[in-house]
């Protein structure tokens, strides 16, 4: 998720979220802004990028297993989320170039959203109709695999949504007048983001038991027009604007590909010297307990026999109030602290999060138990995301914002991205010898651990951070 100035100095411009400080600051700024349009397209924008990602991930596991789908191909089938974590390898094309016909009409930035929003669209209304299924399928009147080119739809879908999330991140940096805004606007797209998480993780199984799969996938196809409504309302940012009119090298030249492939890492380096190894290390750790539980929650849950309606209306509920919840506070303390206090304290609350669900595993179907744990998750993983996300985005330089969002976004999903397609393997070489129950537990506890590594790194950057260095977020 994540302008473009050719301009080889681009590598010494301040970062997108750091710009000279307004003399309004705390909740008089954030009230300020409230009123703001880009606010308001914001919170959509945010919400449509959110609609695809379960739908290719965690909540296709719950329809897989349905189907009499193993564990291993669920989490193997994971593996199209890797499109998120290797987007930065086309994310200069996308700040280079204008999308297709799209470009000319809406600009850089609106084009790109336009275009892979229908593609996503489009992609999702496929997997719908052909469905996760073992058996042949005739296409053509050549016979294929159903669940290969399901799998192939759902890639399609992913590589689509990656797009939109590498546009939408960066429309958000551009759009942003200052630090406090950029915190406003990072919170604002989370919430959007999260809320559309809870239709594609919960709302959904409720329409799903009552209509079905396939419809069920077809009406979030269309939620996407949300995202297509904001795109056509949107103002294209100035600073993509200026940056479409600024002569630079052809893309296609050498000078024109170093400056689109090789200057924003270049510039990333140059402007965090030798802390740009420990702050990608860190980022690439920081989320890893929760990509590694993700395809395994959805099938747990149906393995503990919770209905899907109970399922989603927790989710849509309890869960909900926790989500807004944890980006709430993860927003206030952002203002209030600073991004690195904030980032710690994500680092603690994300992993933690995941003992909640051993201890479901080892409790049982209890709805209560299930309730509180999925309070707990949501508000500590909308905390954690809110955390990341505001700290990402001041790390990124003016001229390379889509490139280098796209790149730091990549580090933090691509290892979580890798492991998380043998989760299905794990929990069943842990159930080995005892309940499958048990097996999940284990597993549970062993993603809350990997979460160490990433506390530490964390600390080590509050640490390491020079002292006249100050926080965009700071007070």
């Amino acid at each position: 998720m994540t302008s473009e100035a050719g301009a080889s100095n681009a590598a010494d411009s301040a970062p997108a979220a750091a710009p000279a400080r307004p003399a309004k600051k705390g909740w008089r700024l954030v009230l300020s802004n409230l009123g703001q349009p880009k606010v308001l397209t914001m919170l959509l924008l945010g919400f449509s990028s959110g609609i695809p990602i379960y739908l290719v991930g965690n909540t296709l596991g719950y329809w897989m297993r349905e189907n009499g789908i193993e564990l291993d191909m669920i989490g193997f089938l994971s593996w199209v989320g890797l499109a998120y974590s290797l987007k930065f390898a086309w994310a200069p094309l996308v700040d280079k170039i204008d999308a297709p016909v799209l470009g000319r009409w809406l600009g850089r930035r609106r084009g790109w959203m336009l275009l892979s929003q229908i593609v996503a669209a489009a992609a999702l209304v496929g997997m719908a109709l052909v469905e996760p299924r073992q058996g042949q399928l005739l296409l053509g009147g050549v016979a294929l695999n159903q669940l290969t080119v399901f799998g192939a739809l759902a890639l399609v879908v992913a590589f689509a949504s990656a797009t939109q999330d590498i546009v939408i991140d960066a429309w958000r940096i551009e759009s942003a007048d200052n630090g406090e805004q950029q915190g406003l606007l990072t919170s604002t797209s989370t919430l959007g983001y999260r809320g559309a998480l809870l239709v594609t993780d919960s709302l959904i199984l409720i329409l799903a038991a009552h209509a079905g799969w396939q419809l069920s996938y077809e009406i979030m196809a269309l939620l996407l027009a949300v995202g297509v409504v904001a795109t056509l309302t949107a103002r294209e940012p100035q600073a993509s604007v200026i940056a479409a009119a600024t002569p630079h090298p052809a893309l296609f030249t050498a000078r024109g590909l170093f400056d689109a492939m090789i200057g924003p890492f270049v510039a990333f380096f140059r402007q965090h010297g030798r802390m740009a190894l420990l702050i990608l290390l860190a980022i690439s750790l920081y989320r890893l307990p929760d990509f590694l539980l993700g395809p395994m929650a959805n099938p747990f849950y149906a393995d503990l026999k919770l209905d899907k309606e109970t399922v989603g209306a927790v989710r849509g509920s309890f869960g909900l109030v926790a989500t807004i919840a944890g980006v709430a506070a993860a927003g206030l303390t952002a203002v209030r602290f600073g991004f690195i206090p904030t980032l710690i304290a994500g680092a603690v609350l994300g992993p933690a999060s995941n003992l909640a669900f051993a201890y479901l595993a080892l409790h049982g179907n209890d709805s209560t138990v299930f309730t509180s744990a999925m309070v707990i998750d949501n508000f500590c993983n909308g905390y954690a995301g809110v955390a990341l996300v505001g700290y990402m985005s001041s790390l990124t330089n003016v001229g390379y914002t889509a490139t280098q969002y796209a790149l730091l976004s990549s580090f933090y999903a691509l290892l979580g991205k890798l492991l998380k397609g043998l989760s299905g393997v794990a929990v069943t070489e842990l159930a080995a010898g005892r309940t499958l129950l048990e097996g999940y537990a284990l597993f549970f506890v062993g993603t809350a651990v990997v979460g160490v590594p990433a506390l530490l790194l964390c600390l080590a950057l509050a640490w390491r951070r020079p002292a006249a260095v100050a926080d965009p977020a700071a007070p």
